[in-house]
């Protein structure tokens, strides 16, 4: 009797354990599941190499398993000195000296996620849950490698943007090389506002007034050298354009003048042609003159010149008029009109 109210509560209890309850995962979580102890060891013990994808139910016995969830969204961890807006209700920026040694207090955020496939890992060797995940794992290295990083900038250097990002960038990589064979994946450091000792804070914000002024005075004296250089530069134009008018008028004047003297050139070499060409004509002409016929030619043109004219002679000798009677055939035979007229003879008047 006793061996089989004992057999009979043991099969109540391995059909109590073997019962499977559902276990399910959010739409941004990957599952994790352990053996606890196996039922005549169809099942290893302790954390199963495989990960649950998100938003999925899985059926598992209650009591020989358990089950684990890790959230693989973006996560930020805000350290801050302002209470209401960090990850704590109290001041949590990173506090550290500059490498000339001023304290400064600057505002971190660091963004991380999970590896979906890393979640076994991170369940048997880091932690059992996002929270302790985030406060003891990744809080803790987040607050120390950054500030040995950020403390090697000099003071004047956390006003410079680009320097910021540079050590923003290197403990990014640092981080991610401590945590990244954990499972987890480094997105992004990110820094915000800092802070100084307040006298020093003063020095230095006096320092950037006065700096502000040197550069605004450097922009007003670059403004007025750029404004003197265009006005160099409009004047030059106003000459060359002058120059180039002048040499226009210039050019201009010389065609017209070695037009006009080609024209003229032109001219006196045709008055020259035919200059040459009349006196060519008289030269031909006397030459026909002095030879025999000439004289001939010579009285013709006489008495053309003399044809149809009425001609009276008052002949004057011894101081006044003499009124005596010419012997005009002798005077036409002297000029040798008598020859042209073919007569012999001319008529007394």
């Amino acid at each position: 009797m006793k061996r089989a109210v004992f057999m009979l509560l043991l099969a109540f209890s391995l059909s109590s354990a073997t019962a499977c309850v559902p276990h399910t995962t959010g739409d941004t979580e990957v599952g994790v599941r352990t053996v606890k102890w196996g039922v005549f060891g169809m099942l290893d013990l302790g954390v199963e190499d495989r990960a649950y994808p998100p938003g999925s139910t899985y059926f598992f016995p209650p009591l020989i398993n358990d089950w684990y969830t890790f959230d693989t969204k973006l996560q930020n961890i805000e350290m801050t000195i302002q209470p209401e807006k960090g990850d704590r209700r109290e001041r949590d920026d990173l506090l550290f000296k500059t490498i000339d040694g001023n304290d400064i207090g600057l505002d971190v955020i660091i963004a991380y996620r999970l590896d979906p496939e890393r979640a076994p890992h991170l369940l048997q060797n880091v932690a059992e849950n996002d929270e302790m995940l985030k406060e003891k794992i990744v809080r803790t290295i987040a607050r120390s490698k950054p500030r040995d990083i950020f403390g090697e900038l000099k003071t004047e250097e956390f006003y410079v943007a680009s320097r910021r990002e540079q050590k923003s960038e290197q403990a990014k990589e640092i981080l991610q090389e401590i945590l990244g064979p954990l499972g987890i994946i480094v997105e992004k450091v990110l820094t915000k506002d800092y802070r100084f000792n307040p006298e020093y804070q003063k020095a230095i914000e006096a320092k950037k007034v006065a700096d502000q002024l040197v550069e605004k005075n450097k922009s007003a004296q670059h403004a007025a050298l750029e404004e003197y250089k265009k006005k160099l530069q409009d004047a030059e134009g106003e000459v060359n354009k002058m120059v180039a008018r002048a040499d226009g008028e210039f050019q201009k004047a010389r065609i017209e003048a070695d037009a006009y003297f080609e024209k003229q050139k032109l001219l006196a070499e045709a008055i020259l042609a035919e200059g040459e060409a009349a006196a060519k004509g008289i030269r031909e002409k006397n030459r026909a003159l002095t030879g025999e016929g000439g004289e001939t030619v010579v009285k013709l043109k006489i008495a053309d010149a003399l044809k149809g004219k009425k001609i009276i002679l008052l002949p004057v000798s011894e101081g006044g008029m003499n009124l005596k009677t010419t012997d005009m055939n002798s005077l036409l035979e002297i000029m040798g009109i008598r020859a042209l007229s073919g007569t012999g003879t001319a008529e007394k008047p």
